[in-house]
């Protein structure tokens, strides 16, 4: 008799609900002909939005040029020109030998909690997280230490909690901002402490930089590099988000504070760099023109741009809900509603997610896939034109209805 293949135990404790088991069943339905509404993934191109030009004819214009392995760390003029941009937002002591592009933010967050962490090591993250920060901490024999971003506090952490949670072994702090998957975006004086609490712990900083240009209402984005000063941080970023680029694959991490403290650390880092041989390298040459070129963000995040006016649709669904409350999104492209705990006191997130494809066609993620505990949160993003965000409201208040009125029902017969 055959004998099956065992997958590594790595793996029991890791969860990417995002492409989890709910999109499998969308993919599915949609086999069978169903038109499904698809919020669960910060996905541009899905809805239209498209790569600046000028990125596309830098691209063109190199294909000649990148046919060979490149530089392990990234080509030199990328390097440099997100060099540049990180000194010019005050970050200390970066330079072009600190600068490591990847194939995304993604591998990055691999090679830098691999390049960090012994086994039982220990990484302070947010919850909600972004899941893949608890998936490299973990498969790299990390433990994730979770501190908690609650609603009632604007999805902002507190500092104090963050620092009763270390231990001797400490090993990293790490921030999502502006945040995926609430849209909250730290204030300075948030991060001075929170910086203060690295110093006095020796923790190295991971700031999770991706959505740094998408802001609603005045929002304004404080690099957490600039505050960090000389502690060691890194600062992630790419061309996925602002620059509507996902499929390029490009992600950048940025090493800033003390050289003589970090030294040890970068040399890791390049030596993981190496090991995957290079980036790719095709993609690279949109950076510079991306972080030098025409800002086209601000145009969709500004009023009667089309990030704003979606996420208006949201905020104008929710408030019309019987069943929502929601800490309004002042970044990134998501929003992570809550259902009230005295109108739907047995919510299941799992089950309304579920329950909200099979019947209704839309697919959001349940909160609880971000590492939240009892979580009465879903995320979706704002990607979809305003209408079809409306509609999406209405099929969602329609389940939470039936909901409702079940559970009405069984607690009369009881």
């Amino acid at each position: 008799m055959p004998v099956p293949i065992i997958p590594s135990p790595h793996l029991a404790d890791v969860r990417y609900e995002i492409r989890g088991a709910l999109t499998r069943r969308a993919r599915e339905l949609e086999s069978s002909g169903r038109a499904i509404v698809k919020l669960n993934i910060g996905n541009p191109a899905r809805y239209g939005f498209e790569t600046p030009m000028h990125l596309r004819e830098a691209i063109a214009a190199h294909l000649a040029d990148s046919e060979g392995y490149g530089h392990e760390q990234g080509l030199e003029e990328a390097r440099e020109a997100i060099a540049a941009q990180q000194r010019a937002r005050g970050a200390r002591d970066v330079a072009v030998e600190r600068i490591f592009i990847g194939n995304g933010v993604s591998e990055l967050i691999d090679l830098s909690l691999r390049a960090l962490l012994q086994p039982g090591d220990e990484v302070l993250l947010p919850s909600p997280d972004y899941p893949l920060w608890s998936a490299a901490t973990i498969l790299n024999g990390g433990r994730p230490r979770y501190y908690r971003c609650l609603a009632e506090n604007g999805h902002l952490p507190d500092p104090a909690a963050i620092e009763a949670l270390i231990t001797p072994r400490t090993r990293a702090l790490v921030l999502i901002n502006p945040n995926n998957p609430t849209g909250a975006v730290y204030p300075r004086a948030l991060l001075e402490r929170l910086v203060a609490i690295a110093e006095r712990h020796g923790l190295l900083l991971l700031a999770d930089e991706i959505y740094d240009e998408i802001l609603y209402d005045e929002a304004s984005f404080q690099p957490l590099a600039e505050v960090a000063g000389a502690h060691p941080c890194l600062s992630f970023g790419g061309l996925s988000k602002v620059h509507r680029a996902c499929g390029y694959r490009v992600g950048w991490v940025s090493l800033s504070g003390d050289p003589a403290r970090t030294g040890s650390y970068r040399d890791a880092l390049q030596l993981l760099a190496a090991l995957r041989l290079c980036a790719n390298v095709t993609a690279q040459w949109a950076i510079e023109p991306a972080l030098s070129g025409r800002a086209t963000i601000a145009a969709l995040t500004a009023p009667g741009g089309r990030l704003h006016d979606a996420r208006r649709a949201v905020l104008e669904g929710v408030a019309a809900s019987g069943f929502l409350d929601l800490v309004a999104p002042a970044g990134a492209l998501y929003a992570f509603p809550r259902v009230r705990t005295e109108r739907l006191p047995q919510f299941d997130d799992n089950a309304f997610a579920l329950r909200l494809l099979e019947e209704e066609a839309v697919l959001v993620v349940p909160g609880s896939s971000f590492n939240v505990p009892a979580s009465r949160h879903f995320r979706l993003t704002l990607l979809p034109p305003p209408a079809q965000l409306a509609e999406v409201f209405v099929r969602i208040e329609r389940v939470l209805s039936r909901m409702a009125q079940e559970q009405a029902r069984e607690s009369a017969v009881a």
